[in-house]
C-alpha cells in the first residue's frame, strides 16, 4: 500500500474514533457506488452525515478543507443521495448533510484535527 493511502486509512480511522466519541453512529465507511466513494456515513440524532475525511502531513500544499471545492460538494451530494437510495431504511426520515474532517499532522493519530459540522 502506497504512503498516501496509509496516511489517509490512518486519517480516517481517526475521524471515525472522533465521530463515536461525539455520539455519532457510524453505518459505513469507504462505501462505493458507480459514482465514487464516501469516506464515512454516519447519523447523530436526527440527522445522516456524510464526512468527507481529508489528511494531510503538513499545511505546505493548503489546507485538507481546501480540496473540498464547489464542484467536490456537488459530488458529495450525488454521492449522498445514492447512497440514501441504496439504504432507505437506514435514511428514513432523517435530514441529510455534508460534514468534513480535516487532520493534519506526519501521524493522523495525534495530529491536528478539525470538524466541520455543515458545509451545505
Amino acid at each position: 500500500m502506497a504512503a498516501k493511502d496509509e496516511l489517509g486509512r490512518a486519517g480516517e480511522e481517526r475521524a471515525a474514533r472522533h465521530l463515536i466519541d461525539l455520539g455519532y453512529t457510524v453505518l459505513d465507511r469507504n462505501w462505493r457506488c458507480a459514482q465514487g466513494e464516501l469516506d464515512i456515513v454516519a447519523v447523530r440524532g436526527a440527522h445522516l452525515a456524510v464526512i468527507e475525511v481529508k489528511t494531510r502531513r503538513s499545511a505546505a500544499f493548503g489546507h485538507p478543507f481546501e480540496a473540498i471545492d464547489g464542484r467536490k460538494r456537488r459530488r458529495l451530494w450525488q454521492l449522498a443521495h445514492a447512497w440514501v437510495e441504496a439504504h432507505p431504511d437506514l435514511a428514513r426520515a432523517r435530514s441529510v448533510r455534508l460534514e468534513a474532517i480535516g487532520i493534519i499532522g506526519a501521524d493522523p493519530a495525534c495530529g491536528e484535527l478539525e470538524h466541520l459540522v455543515d458545509l451545505s
